[in-house]
This record gives C-alpha cells, sequence and structure tokens, in this order.
C-alpha cells in the first residue's frame, strides 16, 4: 500500500469512521485525500495533514483506491464528473445502498476494479459489521487491502453481490431495530421510576452480554432461551406476549421490507 493514495468522495460519518479506522491501522495521513461538496467538513481532516482537493475530479485523478461515500442520489454527478479520470489500475469502493458495481462500472465507462461493502454505523465506535463484495477483476492484494480497512474498524465477511440487498436488512440497518428494542426497555424503566442512567447501563450491557453469548457459546438461540426461562418463572410469562403478538413474524416482515426497498433502489 505503499505510496498508493487513498482518496474519499463523500466525507460524511461513514466515510469519517473508515477513515479513523486507516488513520489506526498506520497510513500516515499525508496518504489519504478528501473532497466534499461542503469543504467544511473537510477542514478538521485536513488540518491533520490530509489533501483537500476542490474537485471530484481532481481527486479522482490523484488517487489510485477511491471509496464512493455520497449518498445514493448523488452518484450519477459524482460518475459522471470522475469518469474522464477513470483507469483500470486505479480501485473504486463504494459503500452506497441500492446503487450495483454494474451501475458504476457502466457509469465509469469501463470494466473497472469496483468492490462493494455493506457497513453499519457501529464503525464509528470501531465496532462495526461490515459486508464485502470482492470483483473477479481484483487481484488478492486488493481484496486483502480493502478487506484490511474495513477490519480496523470492525468484522468483515465476505459475500455475493446478490447477497447485498437480503443483509442490507441484516446487519446495514439492523441497528435500528435494536435501537428501538434499547428504547422501549428504557421508556418501561422510566414508568417503573427506575433512574434513566441506571437502566441504560443495565440494558445496553445485558445486549453486549447476549451478543456474546451468541457468539461464544456455540448454543442455539432456542438453546439461549430455555437457559434464561425457568419453568413457571418470569421470563416465560414475557417469552408468550412476544409469542402471542409474533414477535418473530414482526421482526422478519420488516426485514423484508427493508430487503424489497433496497431491490427497489437498485441502480
Amino acid at each position: 500500500m505503499e505510496n498508493r493514495k487513498i482518496g474519499f468522495i463523500g466525507v460524511g460519518n461513514m466515510a469519517n469512521a473508515i477513515i479513523g479506522g486507516i488513520l489506526k491501522s498506520g497510513v500516515p495521513a499525508e496518504q489519504l485525500g478528501l473532497y466534499d461538496l461542503l469543504p467544511e467538513k473537510c477542514q478538521s481532516l485536513g488540518e491533520k495533514g490530509m489533501t483537500v482537493y476542490p474537485s471530484a475530479a481532481q481527486l479522482a485523478r490523484s488517487s489510485t483506491i477511491i471509496f464512493l461515500t455520497v449518498k445514493p442520489q448523488n452518484f450519477e454527478e459524482v460518475l459522471e464528473e470522475i469518469r474522464p479520470e477513470a483507469s483500470f489500475d486505479k480501485i473504486y469502493v463504494s459503500i452506497a445502498a441500492g446503487v450495483s458495481t454494474g451501475y458504476i462500472k457502466r457509469q465509469l465507462g469501463g470494466e473497472y476494479i469496483v468492490f462493494r461493502a455493506m457497513p453499519n454505523t457501529p464503525l464509528l465506535i470501531g465496532k462495526g459489521a461490515t459486508a464485502l463484495y470482492c470483483p473477479a477483476n481484483a487481484s488478492k492484494e486488493a481484496f486483502s487491502m480493502v478487506k484490511s480497512f474495513f477490519e480496523s474498524c470492525g468484522i468483515v465477511r465476505q459475500v455475493n453481490e446478490e447477497a447485498i440487498n437480503a443483509i442490507t436488512s441484516i446487519s446495514g440497518s439492523s441497528p435500528a431495530y435494536l435501537y428501538l428494542v434499547g428504547k422501549a426497555m428504557m421508556d418501561y424503566a422510566q414508568k417503573e421510576g427506575i433512574d434513566p442512567q441506571t437502566a441504560k447501563a443495565l440494558i445496553c450491557q445485558t445486549m453486549i452480554g447476549s451478543a456474546g453469548m451468541m457468539i461464544e457459546s456455540e448454543k442455539t438461540p432456542d438453546e439461549l432461551i430455555r437457559m434464561v426461562s425457568s419453568p413457571g418463572g418470569t421470563t416465560l410469562e414475557a417469552m408468550k406476549v412476544l409469542y402471542d403478538h409474533d414477535m418473530e413474524g414482526i421482526l422478519q416482515s420488516a426485514m423484508q421490507a427493508c430487503t424489497k426497498r433496497a431491490g427497489e433502489l437498485e441502480k
């Protein structure tokens, strides 16, 4: 990765998270370039030694690895602008939902090397989950390098591009489902007169610990539920309400709607 300039077109939260991980991995700030329609978004990073470019085209010209971290609705104009700078020795990495690698290659005008990633917002604290599609024309070195960028902010799993829409509902959008569960529990705690900070600490640690049990115990979710559910006890009463309201079916319907919408947005 020596001397390779890494450029980011769009400097929002996700770009900032990835940049933070790249810096922690030992890449010098001088190796990174930035462009955003709102120059103020680049200011603090520019002060750390990163190059701030006045246009997406100039960034694309100077960079060998180009992260496309703009909103999906801005892709057409960005790709049109950087098309004259496209070349086969550059690597493109898109994190946009609903934007296929085929669309990006068509807009750039060639069979370029285009990776597609579906990260999630916990990247911001180094605990992200990223699904990564590696194109057939990418070298092992290129895949290893792109993967390492996302691994610096969490875990990475390689997937086929066809799975990305479903994965959007599984890990891309799912933090919102878990936040809703946390909100419901915190609202209930408040009704019961429990101090909000105490409730938040207990609920969040319970979510972290439960995730750890799923990862480390080698037990299925059903087995873990049975571990908590003593016969005639409190947990079974709670679970009966959740089962009666078909919580599993509701959640799966929500995920199906998310996947369907990702397909509708696909370019």
